[in-house]
Parts: C-alpha cells; sequence; structure tokens
C-alpha cells in the first residue's frame, strides 16, 4: 500500500470516528420538554353546599267554565270537542257552547277502575289507568275513539315497582308518564309519597331512565302525588297535585336523578289531571271537582335562565 493510500484509510477511519462521536452526542441529548410547576395546594379543602334554584312565582288566567258532572279526575281537549273524566266515565262536549254529545261508562271497580289523565291525538283518546286504590300497583294504557267514546284498545303495563301510572305523554318517540306512590290510600306500606317518580320508556314501553320529583314538590303534593302531568310546548313538563290551586313547573337535571323545580303556578283548578291545548296554545284545560267544572286557563310563559337543569325537548 502506498502512502497516499495510508492517507486516504487515515482520513477515513477519522471521518468514520468524528461521525460516531457525533451520533453518540445527538443520541445523548433528547428532546425534553421543560418541567410543569407543581401544582400547590395551600390550605383546605372548601366544598360549597348545593343551593337549588330560587323558584319564580306566576299566575295563571281564567278564561272560560264549562259545567260537566263528570269532571272529577281530569279534562282533555281538541280543536272542537272537550272530555271530562271521572275513573270510570269519559263525557264529550263541544267546545262551542258546552253542549253535552255523549259518554262512555265502564262498570265500577271493573276491568278499569281509576281512570286519571287523558290526552287527545288522531282522532283517539290517550288515556291513563290504574287499579287505585287496590295493591300491588298495576296499571295500564286505554285508548277511545274520539267520534263514538268506544273503547279500541289497551297496553298493560301489569305490576310496576314505580307505582300507579297517573299521566303519560309523548316524546323523542316514546313517552315519558308519572307513577305515583302514597301516605295513606293505596300505599304499598313500605313506599310513601316520596317514591313517586317519572320515568322514560321507548314507543314499546320499555324503561329508558327516569327521575324523582324534586323535594320542594313533594312536599306541596303529599300525602298524594302528581295527579296530572304533560310537557308543555316550551319542552318543560308542568304538573298538577291532587288538592293544592297551583301547578309546578320542573326541569331535566344536567347530572343526577332529581328533576328541577323552576316555577310554580297560582291557577282556579284543585289540582288532578289536565291536558294542553292544540297547535302549541299554552292554554290547558283542567277540572275543577268541587263544582264540577272544566275550565279553561292561560298558563303564562315560564322565563328559563339555569344552567344546571334543560328542556325536555
Amino acid at each position: 500500500m502506498g502512502f497516499k493510500s495510508h492517507s486516504l484509510f487515515a482520513i477515513c477511519c477519522v471521518q468514520a470516528l468524528l461521525l460516531g462521536a457525533c451520533n453518540q452526542s445527538s443520541a445523548a441529548k433528547p428532546n425534553v420538554e421543560p418541567e410543569t410547576p407543581a401544582l400547590q395546594n395551600t390550605g383546605p379543602l372548601t366544598v360549597p353546599d348545593y343551593t337549588p334554584p330560587q323558584v319564580s312565582r306566576y299566575k295563571a288566567k281564567t278564561l272560560r267554565s264549562y259545567t260537566a258532572p263528570e269532571a272529577d279526575q281530569g279534562a282533555a281537549i281538541d280543536e272542537a270537542h272537550l272530555y271530562a273524566v271521572d275513573n270510570t266515565v269519559i263525557a264529550k262536549y263541544r267546545r262551542s257552547d258546552g253542549a253535552f254529545l255523549g259518554r262512555f261508562i265502564g262498570p265500577k271497580n271493573g276491568l278499569i277502575r281509576h281512570m286519571n289523565s287523558c290526552y287527545a291525538k288522531n282522532e283517539k283518546l290517550w288515556c291513563a289507568n290504574s287499579n287505585y286504590s287496590q295493591v300491588p300497583m298495576a296499571s295500564s294504557i286505554e285508548i277511545f275513539d274520539t267520534q263514538t267514546l268506544q273503547h279500541i284498545e289497551s297496553h298493560s303495563l301489569g305490576l310496576r315497582d314505580e307505582g300507579s301510572l297517573t299521566w303519560f305523554d309523548e316524546v323523542d318517540g316514546g313517552y315519558i308518564a308519572g307513577f305515583a306512590h302514597y301516605d295513606n290510600k293505596g300505599s304499598a306500606g313500605f313506599k310513601d309519597s316520596r317514591y313517586a317518580s317519572v320515568v322514560a320508556f321507548d314507543a314499546a314501553w320499555r324503561r329508558t331512565g327516569g327521575w324523582l320529583f324534586p323535594g320542594s314538590a313533594i312536599e306541596r303534593m303529599k300525602p298524594y302525588a302528581a295527579s296530572g302531568g304533560a310537557l308543555g310546548p316550551d319542552g318543560l313538563l308542568y304538573i298538577l297535585g291532587h288538592d293544592r290551586p297551583e301547578m309546578y313547573v320542573l326541569a331535566k337535571p344536567v347530572m343526577g336523578p332529581t328533576l328541577i323545580h323552576i316555577a310554580t303556578i297560582d291557577l282556579e283548578v284543585e289540582g288532578q289531571a289536565f291536558s294542553w291545548g292544540v297547535n302549541g296554545s299554552r292554554n290547558i284545560v283542567a277540572v275543577e271537582r268541587r263544582d264540577g267544572l272544566i275550565r279553561e286557563i292561560e298558563i303564562p310563559a315560564i322565563t328559563f335562565d339555569e344552567p344546571t337543569a334543560r328542556r325536555f325537548r
């Protein structure tokens, strides 16, 4: 090997050594992000108590009253007619003049015992029925033709731990329904009015969720529960108790199992079941059972700006 060859070989060796050193140097210096300063725990943890939202107060306006001896448990309405409900009886009246048009009568203590809340849709009356005041509690959906008042369909919910069905409404392709427990007559014994609840179902009446009533509403309704309920045109849930002249407006919580009480409305009926007017109206029909009347009542618009709650639809 000549001198030039030795020189080239030496140069190549030096370059190789330098390249290896550079690679080692690069590997020895990885990219490291600056450390995040540790959080400082400077004092004891303080967790505030929950404060329910303030319940607003409103007053409803009675627009008209109709005489209806059957107006004991609830009332329903469609474009041209009113319907008064009393356990096993449904009576039909003309809205324009209050004229009596017909009546369905089921036998007392028969196959149906305690129809409470009904609503009219697609020329049918959809009614909540239970075996109140019998125990164990069982319930069914009873459907009537609005033209003839003939009974046309029944869907039994059977025995349910939730209690007695008192009302139901449609939402999201399924149903939302109220179930009652009581402190005295009709009580299951080991459950009182605190166990009343609202339950969500799909279209086949399979349970998909549910909520407790807020304590502020339970206190006003006990020893009974919500006799009537329905979703309003604003997507909030409106309920009536058994005998107080006031309506409670409830919203769905953003978390947890208990409904949010956002408003109370004074009105000229003492509880029981009701039904919203047609085409998005803010009017309801409800019963004044002591006087045998159906009242049409205008419900005021509710201001709703509560971050812990939301509408049902």
